[in-house]
């Protein structure tokens, strides 16, 4: 496509036609309205589709819960999981170590020591609880499953002092990281620590370790009850919408379909009523007025034989006056319904348009390009036929006496692309007046919309004695 001159371009165009091109100055083009990228239409509702968009969507929605849901239950099961560890370790330090605690053990007595490891590993550990130490503290190790933490120091957490200064119980999920757990194979482990207190008063923290493994079997119990309620749930909400939502889509559909032929009936209506009248109009008061001049120019020609030069003036001068009045009929016949441009095609239509424009005062020269070459859909057409003759109709209001060229041809070098010039040689006018069209531009603006929903550009260039020129480009076939 050729580039056109926008709005603040510099470049200039010679308004008139070339009789009179040395005589006006020439001014920039103004974009009256540029080619719109039309809007993606929606496409038909078709129930088969919104149905696989209802099975899609209800995937969506199945993935998204099951990620959530895997991590409520996996949360759920990891309280679930710390509760029963802690229970299981206030048991354990209430039942059985602390009627075992004595001070030897705290001291690090070896007999002491062995006893109680005994006791630990026949009563404490087994699958539920795999790991079991006793803190001082002051962080020492007074006794451990594992023998080699035994009597070493380490610094206490954050938890294990609150469970010491304030007597509690405390649980958590453990990743083993630190380094009192450098002895464990296991990834992760709930741990639980409480107070425990030796007969003669001294306090020690009693840890334990259970395996996380039953937190994920309930885990994955809590998901799999989770899911099937849900899955079970939104299918029968499908089941029983499917047939409601197809038998309205279909509904819909239908009423879609009348709407179309509903307007389709509507443009066959409209173009019929303007056949109509058209006809009505030359067939009645067009012939009437025929033969109403033929009357009055026979009157005429008798009065002049009797010598009534008076009267055979005025049947004259009526004789014409119902002549003028024939001419704007049928150039408002060609305005309503141009039949030329489907019968005849576009080029006889433009050639009608300039016949009836000469009554208003116009001298019209046109030039068009066969129609074959041009290659314009009968909509395109139709828009260009509308546009020369509403540029038409303001040169006879605002310009007349003037004289009109009117060139539709492809643009030079851009063969895709097909121009209609429309120049007149009269008064010009401001293209402000253009953003005013109470102002007598209006049929323009609306072209103009017209214009650029058919994907053209509207130009002009005038300027106040400078005439008129009036520019349509339209891309064919959307080429760019």
């Amino acid at each position: 496509m050729s580039t056109t001159p926008s709005d603040a371009a510099v470049s200039t165009t010679s308004l008139v036609p070339e009789a009179a091109a040395d005589e006006l100055p020439t001014v920039p083009w103004v974009t009256v309205s540029r080619a719109r990228v039309p809007a993606e239409s929606d496409p038909p509702v078709r129930p088969r589709r919104v149905l696989l968009q209802m099975v899609a969507g209800l995937v969506a929605v199945l993935a998204v819960v099951g990620v959530l849901g895997s991590i409520a239950s996996q949360r759920l099961a990891e309280r679930e999981a710390v509760n029963d560890a802690a229970n299981t370790a206030d048991v354990l330090a209430d039942a059985v170590i602390a009627p075992a605690l004595t001070g030897a053990l705290v001291d690090g007595d070896a007999t002491a020591l062995a006893d109680f490891d005994r006791l630990v590993r026949d009563r404490v550990l087994g699958s539920a609880i795999i790991r079991v130490k006793l803190w001082a503290p002051d962080g020492r190790v007074v006794y451990a499953d594992e023998p080699q933490l035994v009597g070493r120091t380490f610094a206490l957490s954050q938890d294990q002092r609150t469970a010491l200064s304030d007597p509690q119980t405390k649980a958590e999920v453990s990743n083993l990281t630190e380094s009192e757990n450098q002895f464990e194979r296991v990834g992760r482990a709930l741990e639980v620590y409480r107070p425990v207190w030796v007969p003669d008063g001294r306090q020690l923290l009693f840890e334990t370790y259970s395996p996380y493994e039953p937190v994920q079997q309930r885990s994955s119990q809590l998901w799999r009850g989770f899911s099937g309620v849900t899955l079970s749930s939104l299918l029968l909400l499908v089941i029983l919408m499917a047939p409601i939502l197809w038998r309205l889509l279909r509904r819909l559909s239908q009423a879609q379909r009348q709407r179309e032929r509903m307007l389709e009936r509507t443009l066959d209506a409209s173009d019929a009523e303007r056949r109509r009248i058209a006809g009505t109009l030359h067939d009645g008061p067009v012939q009437d007025l025929v033969a109403s001049s033929f009357v009055a120019a026979g009157a005429a020609a008798r009065a002049q034989l009797a010598g009534d030069e008076r009267t055979a003036a005025e049947l004259d001068g009526l004789a014409g006056s119902v002549r003028g009045n024939i001419r704007v009929l049928r150039s408002l016949l060609v305005d309503i319904y141009p039949p030329t441009l489907a019968g005849a095609g576009l080029g006889t239509a433009l050639a009608d348009l300039a016949e009836s424009a000469t009554s208003r005062g116009l001298t019209v020269h046109l030039d068009t390009e066969d129609e074959a070459e041009l290659g314009l859909s009968e909509s395109e057409q139709r828009l260009v036929h509308g546009v020369a003759q509403e540029c038409l109709r303001n040169a006879a209001k605002h310009a007349a006496p003037c004289t009109v060229s009117v060139r539709l041809a492809r643009e030079d070098g851009a063969p895709s692309e097909v121009v209609l010039d429309v120049l007149d040689d009269g008064p010009g006018f401001d293209t402000v007046l253009l953003s005013q069209p109470a102002d007598g531009h209006f049929g323009l603006r609306v072209l103009a919309d017209l214009a650029s929903d058919a994907g053209a550009t509207l130009q002009v260039a005038s300027a106040p004695g400078a005439g008129t020129h009036w520019r349509l480009s339209l891309l064919l076939g959307g080429a760019s």
